[in-house]
């Protein structure tokens, strides 16, 4: 069954190229009617992989190397894109996919625009299958095959690390589309109100996935890697922020260049930018280049092959913008007060983020380069990163309320100083009352700014509080969208400025005081699971009236000879008690275990933000018909 998948891979590639041929010819059907069928080629030699994990068929070398029959059916099937030839052809699975749904579902009225879009994403699809194919292939075969498995990395045996990759390749993946939707339009010199209408929607199917994927991998760092933290500035996690941060400045863009016909250019580019870090990214968590929990480390080799694409996709659409890019032009004039202006303003603020990261990102490697050994953590995020975050946000409820064109300063005055106001008071509420650092409560304090900006903005929309359930879909994406954000931010200030850490060594049936809470260490036994052995702590916590049991493992995968920390984690409402299981001690003739304890607050606004921003996205691509 491995060869037919291997022989169907080699279907698809030549279906892609049949795709791009017809396509850049202005074939639309055709092209078409190739990327559906290189699609089915694929989707079946990517089911063949997945049934070889399944089955424990160690006869394929990938399986052998990354499952074990002890697995769970999950973690077995996940198996398959957990390595890096698996991911890869999970990568051209996605790339084929786009590609066969912008086949079915491309309206536009221009044939020979959708024509041409489909042969550039022919020429993607053929590119991620040639590396597939003949530099990373998942189809090698062993003889004799081994009986038993040498499992996948413990640490990726998580329900969230199973839908990690498959989301983030959705995001990484779409924005090929989306640029390929750009190649197109400079193509034919036209970037308009028609092309910035499908532009937006498959912006909007990358933004999301890559939203929710972000979200997966940050909680499950959090729960899993047993520090406490939810973001901690690792290369890897910076390769997904670099393309989320220009995919929402490409998407406030292609709001402008589709009501305005404006910003053609600078959309397009920020198309191109985006479908470079994504492929960016690929390159850093795959090349071998990064040290991180999330990155596959592979041989120099195919990170030179995976460079040189990156080089030569980057020559290529920067190259072709450079070409098309100057004959692009907006229809409509606007001056700098305006919601074009702010949205400008927008745009350039996380285009410098994305640029901020990158280079904190990159410099440990140009350090490295020269003989120098350096790390960038999180001062340096904290130093630069976040002050560009915040004129962000200050600019956000501008933006939305300003008027295309020219804005009303008058009108537009008076609400921003009542608003203001009402977040000076908020901020001073914070520092004397709260006793928070100036910093926090400006942090706070813009998290209500956001919310209350985009609720207002709702109601101007609306003029009556009986319109505003008939508002759009569009309307009430935009809204949750940008109040997730402000509910983001509050969970990350407080969550990160009033954490509360603590250390505490336990023998049985002793207590300690950590955060408030009373805990007593019950009992320490062994557990067995299917494919894993563990110590188990039973905790309990009190306080007040408040009772928790708290069961913190470490557990020992012998197939992978590998532990891992397996925290526990009571929700009290305000925040998370989480607890995680460390060394075992002899102090003073006593055995005491050793907890890290962590009293996380407000860390759900965290998770709940970024579900409203994937929530307002979804509801961004809902059609009414009209």
């Amino acid at each position: 069954m491995i060869e037919a998948g291997h022989f169907a891979a080699f279907l698809a590639l030549a279906a892609s190229l049949a795709q791009a041929i017809f396509g850049l010819r202005g074939l639309r059907r055709w092209s078409g009617m190739a990327a559906v069928t290189g699609f089915g080629f694929m989707a079946f030699s990517f089911l063949t992989l997945v049934h070889a994990f399944a089955v424990s068929d160690f006869s394929l070398a990938l399986a052998a190397n990354h499952s074990h029959t002890l697995k769970p059916m999950l973690y077995k099937i996940a198996g398959t894109w957990g390595n890096h030839e698996g991911s890869m052809a999970l990568w051209a699975l996605v790339t084929l996919g786009f590609g066969a749904a912008a086949a079915a579902l491309m309206n536009t009225g221009r044939s020979t625009f959708e024509a041409h879009a489909l042969g550039v994403q022919g020429l993607l699809s053929a590119g991620a299958l040639c590396y597939l194919l003949f530099a990373s292939s998942p189809y090698l075969r062993l003889d004799p095959a081994p009986f038993q498995g040498a499992s996948l990395n413990p640490l990726l045996q998580d329900p969230a690390l199973s839908l990690h990759p498959p989301m983030l390749y959705l995001g990484y993946v779409g924005y090929s589309f989306v640029f390929a939707l750009a190649a197109a339009g400079m193509i034919e010199g036209r970037i308009d109100s028609v092309w910035a209408k499908e532009a937006r929607r498959w912006s909007l199917a990358a933004f999301v996935p890559l939203t929710l994927g972000i979200a997966l991998g940050s909680y499950w760092a959090y729960y899993e890697l047993g520090w406490g933290g939810w973001w901690f500035w690792d290369p890897v996690e910076n390769a997904s922020l670099m393309p989320w941060l220009i995919g929402a400045a490409l998407l406030h863009s292609v709001i402008v260049t589709e009501k305005r016909e404006s910003f053609a250019a600078w959309t397009a580019l920020l198309a191109v930018i985006a479908f470079l870090f994504s492929i960016m990214g690929a390159f850093l968590v795959r090349s071998g280049v990064l040290t991180s929990v999330h990155a596959f480390a592979v041989d120099p080799k195919r990170g030179t092959i995976l460079l040189i694409g990156l080089v030569a996709y980057g020559a290529l659409a920067l190259g072709l913008f450079a070409w098309r890019g100057p004959q692009l032009k907006g229809s409509k004039p606007w001056q700098l007060v305006s919601r074009e202006g702010a949205l400008m303003a927008n745009n350039i603020v996380l285009f410098v983020a994305a640029l901020t990261v990158l280079l904190g990102t990159l410099f440990p490697l140009m350090a490295e380069a020269t003989g120098r050994t350096m790390s960038v953590g999180e001062p340096y995020f904290r130093q630069t990163f976040v002050p560009i975050l915040a004129l962000l946000l200050i600019l956000l409820p501008i933006a939305q309320a300003w008027a295309w064109g020219k804005a009303d300063l008058k009108q537009w005055t008076r609400w921003a100083i009542a608003g203001g106001a009402l977040v000076a008071v908020f901020a001073a509420l914070g520092v004397g009352i709260w006793k928070i650092s100036l910093g926090a409560a400006f942090g706070l304090a813009l998290g209500v700014w956001l919310i209350g900006g985009a609720f207002w903005e709702l109601k101007r929309r609306a003029i009556t509080l009986q319109r505003i359930f008939r508002m759009p879909p569009r309307v009430w994406g935009m809204t949750l969208a940008h109040a997730g954000i402000g509910l983001f931010i509050i969970g990350a200030v407080v969550e990160t400025t009033t954490r509360y850490e603590s250390t505490v060594a336990l023998s049985e049936g002793a207590s300690g005081k950590v955060a408030g809470w009373t805990l007593t260490l019950d009992d320490v036994g062994s557990i067995e699971g299917p494919n894993w052995y563990a110590d188990k702590a039973i905790l309990t916590a009190v306080k007040g009236s408040t009772k928790a049991v708290l069961e913190p493992m470490k557990r020992y995968y012998p197939a992978a000879r590998m532990p891992t920390t397996e925290t526990a984690i009571y929700k009290t409402g305000t925040g998370d008690l989480y607890a995680a299981l460390g060394e075992q001690r002899f102090v003073d003739g006593q055995t005491k275990w050793v907890f890290r304890v962590y009293f996380n607050p407000l860390i759900d606004f965290v998770y709940f933000g970024v579900i409203l921003i994937g929530l307002g996205g979804l509801l961004s691509l809902v059609r009414v018909k009209r």
